[in-house]
């Protein structure tokens, strides 16, 4: 239960900061409309940061299935543990955007164009190309989990906090980097979370909410991150 409840709230934390920030730079009569690809990717950073500051040490804050199925593969997470892990990022993840659609519910009826609302939720390819998305979205999944284990070779860094700066230091690069293509998901909760609240909470003049992409960025991450443990696994760093 401890899991779940911290999971939970951390994942929420995470969606309400970084749908957030799509909305404050997107919607109409925002302040910070047109803030912008770095606002919007040093954002996410964040939105990861602090809840890993907060329930780092209880849970590994996790926030992603991603990253709990790929370590439960590897053996760092007890099968057990595994449902705890899935439903508080799921659960919290809808949390965190329906609260974003009430603290902007004003702004998405200032806005007309409903693929600007469902971007401040869901992701989706710029270029509509299944394969090629699919692609994107495992090439992150396998940059985040390989770079999360990579902080191991960092001497220390979990005794003085580093490994949470680098965390964001790896969102941060992957967003800036590859996030043009498909919003960078690398996360099923980050998308299918907010999708969902998107589809069923009464936000102003939405239109659909693409839900034949969304299996992309559930299904690709977890491959990704899979095959990144896997690879880390066998390479002879000592």
């Amino acid at each position: 239960m401890r899991i779940f409840i911290c999971e939970m709230i951390g994942t929420a934390m995470l969606l309400l900061l970084g749908n957030g920030v799509n909305c404050n730079v997107s919607l109409n009569k925002s302040g910070q409309k047109g803030g912008g690809t770095v606002q919007t990717g040093l954002a996410w950073g964040l939105a990861v940061l602090l809840p890993a500051f907060i329930f780092g040490k209880t849970t590994g804050a996790h926030f992603n299935p991603a990253v709990t199925l790929a370590l439960a593969v590897e053996g760092s997470v007890k099968t057990s543990d595994i449902p705890y892990y899935l439903l508080g990022q799921f659960i919290g993840a809808f949390i965190g955007a329906a609260i974003v659609i009430l603290l902007f519910y004003d702004h998405f009826k200032a806005t007309d164009d409903p693929s600007v609302k469902l971007g401040c939720f869901a992701t989706g390819g710029t270029i509509r190309n299944t394969f090629l998305n699919f692609c994107s979205e495992f090439v992150c999944g396998f940059v985040l989990l390989f770079a999360i284990k990579g902080i191991g070779q960092v001497s220390g860094a979990d005794k003085v906090g580093l490994n949470y700066l680098l965390v964001y230091a790896i969102i941060v690069s992957i967003g800036m980097s590859l996030g043009g293509l498909t919003g960078y998901a690398m996360n099923p909760a980050r998308d299918f979370g907010p999708r969902l609240a998107y589809a069923v909470l009464p936000v102003p003049g939405k239109g659909d909410a693409d839900w034949g992409y969304a299996w992309i960025p559930v299904v690709a991450p977890v491959l990704g991150g899979i095959a990144a443990v896997l690879l880390y696994s066998v390479i002879p760093f000592a």
